[in-house]
C-alpha cells in the first residue's frame, strides 16, 4: 500500500527539476550580463564605471530595445530576490567588529547620526517636493548608506516599481560619482587630515567603489581609513532595513486598501548580514580568499541589478520628471555638508 507521503516524495524531484529548468534560464541570463558588465569594468579606462552600474544600464537596454524573452521571466525573477538577498548576506564578511572599534566610538557616532539625519532629510524633502514616498525612501537609503546595494535592499521591503529602483540607482550613480571627483580636490582647503578626510568620504559618499576612489587620492593611510568607515556604515544597513520593514507593515495594517494584500516581509535576511560580521570576526579569513568573497558579492548584487534592469521601463522612468534629481542632489549636498560639520565641531581626527 502506497502512503500519501510516499506518493509525495516519489514527486518532488519532477517538481524540483521542473522549477530548476524554468529558472535556469533567467538565471544564466541575468548571469550573462553580470559577466559582460565585470569585463567591461576590468577594460582600461572603465575602472570607475561600477559592474553593478554597467549591469542596470545593459539590462535596460536589453528590456527597452529587444525585450525581456518570456523564458527568462521565472529566473529572472529569482535573481531579484533570492540571489540579491544571498549577496547583502555575503556583503556582511567584508566587515570586522575590530574595524569598527578601529572607527571608535566618536567615529561611528559621525557616521550614525549623519546617515539618521540624511535619511529623515530626503524623506521630508521628498513630501515637500512631490516625489512619490517609495521612491524618495529609496534615495534615501542610497544615499544615507551604501548606493545602489542599499536601495535594493531597502526594496525588499518598499516593495516600490522597477523603475523607482532603477531612477534611485541612477541618483546614486550621478551624485556618488561628482562627490567622488569633488571631495578629494576640497580636501586642502578645508585643512582635513588624511584620517579626517577618509572619515569624510567614507560618511558621505554612496559607493563603497566610490569612496575608495576618493579616499586613495589623499594617501594610503586615507584611502584605508575611508574605505573602514565606509564599511562601518554599510553595517547600519542591517537596522535600517528592519526598521523599514517595522514601517511598512505598520503601514499596510493601518491603511484601508491594504485589505487582501500581503503585509511587507520582514527582511530577515538582514540577520544574515549580522551573523557575517560575527564570523568574520572569530574566523581569520585569509586575504586571497576575502578578495574572491568581495568580487562575487558584486557579481551577485550585479546580477539582481541586470535583473532589475530586465523589468524597467524607460517611458515609465521617463514619467517621473525631474523632481526625484533634485531631490537626489540635495540629499547628496546634505549629506556631504553634515558629515564636514560634525567632524569639524567635534575637533575628530582619529
Amino acid at each position: 500500500m502506497t502512503t500519501p507521503n510516499a506518493h509525495a516524495d516519489h514527486h518532488r524531484p519532477i517538481h524540483l527539476t521542473r522549477h530548476i529548468t524554468t529558472i535556469a534560464p533567467g538565471l544564466l541570463l541575468t548571469a550573462a550580463i553580470a559577466a559582460g558588465a565585470t569585463f567591461v569594468h576590468a577594460l582600461p579606462g572603465a575602472a570607475d564605471l561600477s559592474p553593478m552600474l554597467l549591469a542596470i544600464v545593459i539590462g535596460i537596454a536589453g528590456h527597452n530595445l529587444i525585450g525581456t524573452p518570456a523564458w527568462a521571466l521565472s529566473g529572472v525573477k529569482v535573481s531579484l530576490r533570492r540571489v540579491l538577498r544571498f549577496a547583502i548576506i555575503l556583503l556582511g564578511l567584508q566587515l570586522t567588529t575590530a574595524q569598527l572599534a578601529e572607527v571608535g566610538g566618536e567615529g561611528l557616532a559621525i557616521i550614525a547620526v549623519t546617515l539618521l539625519a540624511t535619511f529623515s532629510f530626503t524623506v521630508w524633502l521628498g513630501r515637500r517636493l512631490g516625489v512619490d514616498r517609495k521612491l524618495a525612501e529609496l534615495i534615501a537609503a542610497g544615499t544615507s548608506i551604501c548606493g545602489a546595494s542599499a536601495i535594493i535592499a531597502a526594496n525588499t521591503v518598499t516593495r516600490a516599481d522597477d523603475e523607482d529602483v532603477a531612477y534611485g540607482v541612477a541618483c546614486v550613480t550621478v551624485f556618488g560619482s561628482a562627490a567622488m571627483i569633488a571631495l578629494p580636490l576640497l580636501a586642502g582647503p578645508l585643512g582635513l587630515d588624511a584620517r579626517s578626510f577618509g572619515l569624510w568620504t567614507g560618511a558621505s559618499i554612496h559607493e563603497i567603489a566610490q569612496v575608495v576612489a576618493a579616499s586613495f587620492q589623499a594617501g594610503h593611510d586615507a584611502g584605508e581609513f575611508g574605505t573602514i568607515a565606509k564599511l562601518s556604515r554599510v553595517a547600519m544597513l542591517a537596522p535600517l532595513v528592519i526598521g523599514l520593514g517595522m514601517l511598512a507593515r505598520a503601514r499596510a495594517r493601518h491603511t484601508q486598501d491594504s485589505a487582501g494584500h500581503a503585509a511587507p516581509p520582514m527582511p530577515w535576511f538582514v540577520l544574515g548580514f549580522v551573523a557575517m560580521i560575527g564570523v568574520n570576526h572569530v574566523v581569520a579569513i585569509p586575504s586571497g580568499v576575502k578578495s574572491e568573497i568581495v568580487a562575487l558579492t558584486t557579481f551577485l548584487l550585479s546580477m539582481a541589478l541586470a535583473a532589475m534592469g530586465l523589468e524597467t521601463d524607460l517611458r515609465k522612468l521617463a514619467a517621473r520628471g525631474l523632481r526625484p534629481a533634485l531631490l537626489g542632489l540635495a540629499a547628496a549636498l546634505f549629506v556631504a555638508s553634515l558629515s564636514l560639520t560634525l567632524i569639524k565641531l567635534t575637533g575628530w581626527h582619529g
